[in-house]
């Protein structure tokens, strides 16, 4: 009697501990608690200086976005743009100095554990200085982020989408 009381309180323990990771491993890639899917009044709320407005193109890809120049991407000064379509996020795009690439890359690992793929690509450009480009890359069904920094250069970027964002959003119509 006493060995099925243990199993129970096992089961329930495990079960609880279950239910409160679960929202962890749904939320796939957030910046400041900004998820894919959230809404506008999550990014206001996050980031209370962004301004949000209707997409000045048309695409398939989104219809609104919200601009913010002074955010905090691990310790690291950045800048972010939200897109929107029917009023749920689909991708943000960060820009930040590449001097604090190593900062990003150590925050983004803590947050969302190793990635996929790391790599620095080699550009060789005829009677030119080859470019040097490392690129970090995450992926969890249609989400992905991808961290991009050109070594020579000052920016370095991250991508955080979900499905085919990056191909549709400047697509011409």
């Amino acid at each position: 009697m006493a060995n099925s009381a243990c199993r129970v309180r096992l089961y329930g323990k495990l079960t609880l501990t279950l239910f409160f990771l679960l929202p962890l491993a749904a939320a796939a890639y957030d910046v400041n608690g900004v998820d894919l899917g959230g809404k506008e009044a999550d990014v206001l709320k996050a980031f209370p200086s962004a301004r949000c407005k209707p997409l000045e193109w048309k695409s398939d890809a989104a219809d609104r976005r919200c601009d913010d120049a002074h955010i905090s991407l691990g310790g690291a000064d950045a800048r972010i743009t939200v897109f929107f379509k029917a009023g749920a996020i689909q991708a943000m795009d960060l820009r930040f100095n590449g001097k604090d690439l190593d900062r990003v890359k150590e925050a983004l690992r803590a947050r969302w554990g190793a990635p996929q793929a790391e790599a620095t690509e080699v550009f060789e450009a005829k009677g030119k200085n080859d470019r040097s480009v490392y690129k970090l890359r995450w992926e969890k069904g249609a989400d992905r982020a991808v961290l991009t920094s050109q070594l020579d250069r000052k920016r370095a970027t991250l991508e955080i989408s979900r499905g085919n964002f990056p191909e549709e959003i400047y697509r011409v119509r």
